[in-house]
C-alpha cells in the first residue's frame, strides 16, 4: 500500500492535489478531467473584500470531476476520512444514480478515498461501492471497513503525480475485461 511522502497530501488538501494531478495528466496528454464547481447562490456579500460571506447550494451536485481519459468518459468523487470506516452516508444517492448512468453510458466512475489518519489513498470502483450501497439498502453495515477494501487499489505515489489515479482506472479497466 503506497503512503505519501511530505510532498504528497500531508499539507495539503486532497482537492488541490487531483487539480493539480489533472494539469500533470493535461500536459503530458493523458488526459482531460475537470473539476465540476458546486452551484451556490449568494446571500451576502463582502463589497469591500469582494467575497461572498454566506450562500447555499443551488441543487445537488453529480460528483467533483468528469473529463476523458484516452478516448473514455471517467467521472469521480473525492472523500476523506480520518478512520478506518467509511459512512456511506458521505455518498448521496443522486450521486450514486448519476454514476450509476455514467457506467451504464460506457464510462467509468470511481471514488478516491484519502485515509487521512494512515496517508494512504484509495481508488474505490464504482461496484465495490455499489456492493456496499447495496448491502446498507438490505439492512446490513452502513459504512464499509478498510479491511474490506481490495489491497491491489491503493494508489502509490511513484510516478511523479500527485494523485495517480490513471493507475486506478487502469487497474479497473483490467478487472472489467
Amino acid at each position: 500500500m503506497g503512503t505519501w511522502t511530505s510532498r504528497g497530501l500531508r499539507g495539503s488538501t486532497l482537492e488541490e492535489l487531483i487539480n493539480r494531478s489533472n494539469e500533470q495528466y493535461l500536459e503530458k496528454g493523458l488526459a482531460l478531467i475537470q473539476k465540476i464547481p458546486t452551484p451556490i447562490t449568494p446571500i451576502k456579500i463582502d463589497k469591500e473584500h469582494r467575497h461572498i460571506t454566506l450562500a447555499y447550494f443551488d441543487q445537488k451536485s453529480t460528483v467533483d470531476y468528469i473529463g476523458a481519459v484516452q478516448g473514455i468518459p471517467v467521472c469521480f468523487d473525492a472523500k476523506e476520512c480520518q478512520k478506518d470506516l467509511f459512512a456511506l452516508q458521505n455518498i448521496h444517492e443522486h450521486q450514486v444514480t448519476f454514476m450509476k448512468n455514467f457506467e451504464k453510458q460506457g464510462g467509468i466512475s470511481f471514488f478516491l478515498i484519502f485515509f487521512t489518519h494512515r496517508n494512504e489513498l484509495y481508488y474505490l470502483t464504482y461496484r465495490q461501492m455499489q456492493k456496499f450501497w447495496d448491502r446498507a439498502a438490505k439492512g446490513g453495515r452502513k459504512s464499509f471497513r478498510y479491511e474490506e477494501l481490495d489491497p491491489s487499489f491503493f494508489l502509490k505515489h511513484e510516478s511523479g503525480i500527485f494523485v495517480p489515479y490513471l493507475d486506478g482506472i487502469a487497474k479497473d479497466l483490467e478487472m472489467r475485461d
